[in-house]
């Protein structure tokens, strides 16, 4: 099995024990499997580590859908992506830091960090985005939209 398969059985282990709810739970598998999705595209177009950026992907988000918390949700995110990567024993110890230095930096759109932060925050902007085509941009992602649209050539 697939390092980004066995990672996806995981999370939906983990969203069916603590979401009862099947409509958030339904929204939850989206938007992680979404930002993943653009995630591996964004990776693949700026030649960075596809697999990685899939892996963030998924394991961005959980740790607040799984605690029912955003408070500081991309610092104790990043943590507790650490201690599900080392359970599963699927990435090296530079593959582990990739990927939480992304999801400890993803909830500050307008900083700039390293590539791979880079790659999934924007990921983060294209879902939230792009995810329900009838919501306005977040003010505080149009920066960021405007920039994906140059990048990637949809209007804005």
């Amino acid at each position: 099995m697939s390092r980004v398969k066995e990672l996806q059985k995981y999370i939906s282990k983990v969203l069916a024990e603590k979401m009862d709810d099947d409509q958030k739970r339904a929204g939850a598998v989206a938007h992680l499997h979404g930002v993943s999705l653009a995630a591996v595209m964004i990776a693949k177009k700026r030649d960075e580590n596809a697999e990685l950026a899939a892996m963030a992907g998924l394991l961005h988000d959980l740790y607040a859908y799984k605690s029912g918390s955003y408070e500081d949700h991309a610092h104790k995110g990043a943590e507790y992506a650490r201690k599900v990567l080392g359970k599963l024993d699927i990435t090296t110890p530079e593959e582990t830091e990739v990927i939480c230095s992304a999801i400890w930096h993803h909830d500050n759109k307008a900083e700039v960090d390293g590539l791979m932060d880079e790659v999934l925050k924007d990921a983060d902007v294209i879902h939230h985005s792009l995810g329900d085509p009838t919501k306005p941009v977040k003010p505080h992602e149009q920066a960021r939209y405007e920039k994906l649209s140059k990048e990637f050539g949809f209007l804005a």
